[in-house]
């Protein structure tokens, strides 16, 4: 059975930076919460506001598939697919678009004329959705290629947040987090075990989906996000991805160690969680995880870009060498978990 392989990445972060102090001094009282020590976000990017070049998530997500493209050895008129996963679908500045699609509008503008065009919505989890249905079409014969996009303008959220919370537990925190990118990767199919997506797996529990929820809020004309960490982080719900990955190696005669993985990647949306996924990860496994990448220091939460902005950002510092094998391993509301098994070598940037 043939296997796809991550051909190239681009990414893009606006330029404008927002410290943590800065986001909390707009708050209405002085906080009584350290949001620095409990998620680990120093700063964040912030889309550019002004009329002139306003960053909407379709703007973000074009100069991020522009990036992946100038790096690859496919042109956009040569992409059998391409698949949006965007959270945010602003576009024209604060217009949200269900229709036209992303992916349509974004292969007309690249030239990907002959290109198959679909969005998937999937919470945080999105790019790495879009990944699982190019691997299986990839896989499959049905296509040769395609690429997989996203662009957050998702900062709103906490625009609204630092609006209106008084309290020191309130279901707006997270939206303190996130910050704002694009990133795009090509798929391809692998012509050897160098470069390879070894399997790639993806796991939805839907009983747990009122528990993170993006609506108008209902304090102001804003977007808000309401998320109820107390039930949605707590160890049953991590166990559904590790206990699936343990089912699928055993069905393969293997075990986590056998896997020999270098690095692994989780969903950053907490400095103070990764630490802990970890622990529960080697207790269930058996055996030590290999060291996490991780970025959410200088870019917070990006939402469904998470794992690919980490993957393009150590790529850039030259911290993978050629040949490592990563896990990565999505965290989203829905709830949605898995894990992507790679190897790359000639991913550059």
């Amino acid at each position: 059975m043939s296997h796809s392989r991550f051909e190239s990445i681009g990414a893009y972060l606006p330029s404008n930076i927002v410290t943590t102090q800065e986001l909390l001094s707009r708050l209405k009282e002085p906080p009584s919460f350290d949001l620095e020590k409990i998620t680990g976000v120093k700063q964040r990017r912030v889309h550019d506001t002004n009329p002139d070049s306003y960053e909407d998530s379709f703007a973000i997500a074009m100069k991020a598939a522009e990036d992946c493209l100038s790096r690859s050895r496919y042109d956009a008129s040569e992409l059998d697919v391409i698949i949006s996963t965007s959270i945010t679908r602003s576009k024209h500045a604060t217009r949200m678009y269900m229709e036209p699609s992303f992916a349509g509008s974004i292969s007309r503008l690249i030239g990907a004329s002959k290109a198959i065009t679909f969005d998937v919505s999937n919470a945080c989890a999105g790019m790495l959705t879009g990944t699982y249905i190019l691997d299986r079409m990839i896989r499959s014969g049905a296509v040769r290629n395609g690429m997989v996009v996203s662009g957050e303008a998702i900062t709103p959220i906490a625009d609204t947040a630092v609006a209106e919370i008084s309290e020191k537990y309130d279901l707006q925190f997270a939206s303190l987090s996130v910050g704002d990118s694009g990133a795009a990767v090509v798929l391809d199919e692998a012509v050897d075990d160098n470069d390879k997506i070894h399997y790639i797996e993806m796991m939805t529990a839907a009983e747990y989906s009122q528990l993170c929820l993006g609506m108008p809020s209902d304090k102001s004309q804003g977007v808000a996000l309401y998320t109820d960490n107390r039930k949605m982080h707590n160890e049953d719900r991590f166990l559904l991805g590790t206990n699936s990955q343990i089912n699928y190696l055993q069905a393969q005669g293997r075990t986590f160690a056998d896997e020999q993985f270098d690095y692994v990647i989780h969903h950053q949306f907490g400095a103070a969680a990764i630490p802990w996924m970890n622990a529960i990860c080697e207790r269930e496994f058996g055996t030590p995880m290999p060291p996490d990448l991780r970025v959410i220091e200088k870019y917070g939460n990006t939402s469904t870009t998470s794992h690919f902005i980490v993957l393009h950002d150590q790529l850039s510092d030259q911290n993978i060498p050629a040949g490592s094998k990563l896990l990565m391993i999505p965290a989203a509301s829905g709830i949605v978990t898995g894990f992507l098994s790679t190897t790359i070598s000639s991913l550059k940037v």
